[in-house]
């Protein structure tokens, strides 16, 4: 019988923005809300980005990091995991400030410098919202996302100091054989947990046959008794498509707007849609879901009462 299903709501991301879905949370009270609603709806884990609350643009500074991390945790009990992929042009030093700031239990380790691009989305949008968001978008074109071995070697180094568990991002085969060789040099320790982002234009496309080809290359490197892994695909329908793959296969999911808009074809999504729909195919397939608790257990996480997020109240006395 299949462990039980992880599911991680991804609330807003690094690329998409607020004129493609006006439910595209940025101002904390909005996160924090949209976290509390795929908690209930049955996410266990909770992918947090920052942005400037007042024009949704992404942003490394961990003081805006502050007010989400405070209510998601007085407020929830999910697993919070940080990215430490910021967004366009934040250097890798700048991405890293927020683990030894807030020390989290998860956070995001990106597995190889890449092309990572939206620039396609620039020539259908007429209208914008805000005025960062078209270059912000056609300026992916040339976006070379920043991952080399030294920043690995420094991130493993960054998580390991404060007992955070590094959540694999893996875009392409590549960065699996990337892991092998941190692993093999003692950078990074089994057992992994890994995320497959399928389906970013620059990585692996989001289709059965490369998730396959991402798992298989997995099992050979690692062993499967070695790693846990997630997916996330990347666009509607693609991220439904795989996470019912997952779900199958015995896999665990990702979902949320930072990675798809849409629930249906054309309608656009919330946030807690994305994690309902994705429980409704557990349900009809079998697949029991993981409480937050459940997760900790599985992947060996180190509990809520070591990281050093700042309380609510702190916030409001600091404002």
């Amino acid at each position: 019988m299949a462990e039980k299903l992880i599911i991680t709501a991804a609330l807003t991301g690094a690329v998409m923005v607020p004129t493609q879905n006006p439910h595209l949370p940025f101002a904390p009270e909005h996160l924090i809300a949209d976290a509390e609603a795929c908690v209930k709806a049955g996410a266990s884990s909770i992918h947090i980005h920052a942005r400037n609350p007042e024009t949704g643009q992404p942003s490394s500074d961990p003081d805006l990091f502050a007010p989400i991390l405070s209510g998601i945790n007085a407020k929830t009990d999910a697993v919070v995991s940080i990215t430490t992929g910021g967004g366009m042009g934040k250097l890798p030093k700048d991405r890293l400030r927020v683990i030894p700031r807030y020390k989290p239990e998860l956070a995001s380790f990106c597995l190889g410098t890449m092309n990572f691009s939206v620039h396609p989305e620039a020539k259908r949008i007429k209208e914008w919202v805000y005025d960062w968001e078209e270059p912000y978008v056609s300026g992916t074109k040339d976006f070379i996302f920043r991952n080399t071995f030294g920043d690995m070697e420094v991130f493993g180094a960054t998580f390991a100091e404060h007992n955070t568990r590094p959540e694999f991002e893996a875009y392409d085969v590549s960065h699996l054989y990337n892991l092998r060789f941190l692993a093999n040099h003692g950078i990074v320790k089994s057992p992994f947990w890994i995320q497959f982002v399928l389906g970013v234009l620059g990585g692996v496309g989001a289709t059965p046959h490369d998730l396959m080809v991402m798992k298989q290359t997995a099992d050979r490197l690692f062993g499967a008794e070695n790693y846990k892994w997630s997916v996330s695909g990347v666009g509607y329908p693609m991220q439904f498509d795989l996470a019912a793959m997952a779900i199958v296969i015995g896999g665990h999911v990702r979902v949320g707007l930072e990675d798809d808009l849409f629930v249906r074809e054309g309608v656009l999504a919330t946030n807690a849609q994305l994690v309902e729909k994705v429980v409704r195919l557990a349900k009809e397939l079998d697949r029991e879901i993981a409480t937050p608790t459940e997760m900790r257990a599985m992947l060996g996480l180190k509990g809520k009462g070591a990281i050093t997020f700042p309380k609510m109240e702190t916030i409001h006395n600091e404002k």
